[in-house]
Formats: C-alpha cells, structure tokens, sequence
C-alpha cells in the first residue's frame, strides 16, 4: 500500500483535516497540512499511535458479539481524533479542527480505506 498517497488523499477530503497517519508494523508515515503547526510534537505522536494501537486490539476483542469495529472517534476540546484501521494490523490516525463535519469526512476516509485494500 501506497501510505504516502493515502495521507495526501485523505488531506484532500476537508480543509478540516489537520493531521493523518498511518501507523503499520511500528513504522509511521504521516502528514500536517502545510501552514499548521502540530500540538504534538513526533514522540507524543507515535506514543498516541501506539496507545491507539492498543485500544484497538481490545476493541477487535468483543467482535464476535457486537460485530467488526469500523472506526473509532474522540473529541478533544480542540480537535477529532479518528482512528482507522487499515491493512493487517495498522491504524490511520486523523486529526480535525472542532467545526469539522466528521461524518462526511469519516464515510470518505472509509471509502478510501475499502479502494486501497482492494
């Protein structure tokens, strides 16, 4: 998979969209919208991804009995967080300024997740 072309095509979704990354097998690829500046700095990024990473393998858990988890999302009093998975065992982790229409973007990113996995 394309990592790099799936952040630049997520970034494309919405002027909302602050941050995406994809996070696979402890490998990070990952892009800020030009003229934003991060919250996080890089190791708080990777700590977040890999907690995240962990959240989800619990998640994937209670499967059998309440289906495959889909996505996952959090609102900060800043920002979306939503998390993705994506391939065997990675996550794409977006960020949103406050006003975004998180279920636009959400079903695009879905639909971008199915096309890069076909």
């Amino acid at each position: 998979m394309d990592y790099e072309k799936i952040c630049d095509q997520i970034l494309e979704i919405d002027k909302t969209i602050r941050y995406v990354g994809v996070y696979d097998y402890g490998e990070l690829y990952d892009k800020t919208r030009k003229g934003l500046k991060s919250y996080l700095t890089r190791e708080e990024t990777e700590t977040a991804l890999s907690q995240a990473v962990y959240r989800w393998s619990t998640r994937k858990k209670t499967s059998e009995k309440i289906g495959k988890p889909i996505y996952a999302l959090a609102k900060y009093e800043k920002i979306y967080r939503i998390t993705v998975p994506i391939g065997g065992a990675g996550l794409i982790l977006i960020s949103t300024e406050i006003d975004a229409d998180i279920n636009k973007i959400t079903d695009k990113v879905l639909e971008i997740v199915i096309k890069s996995e076909v």
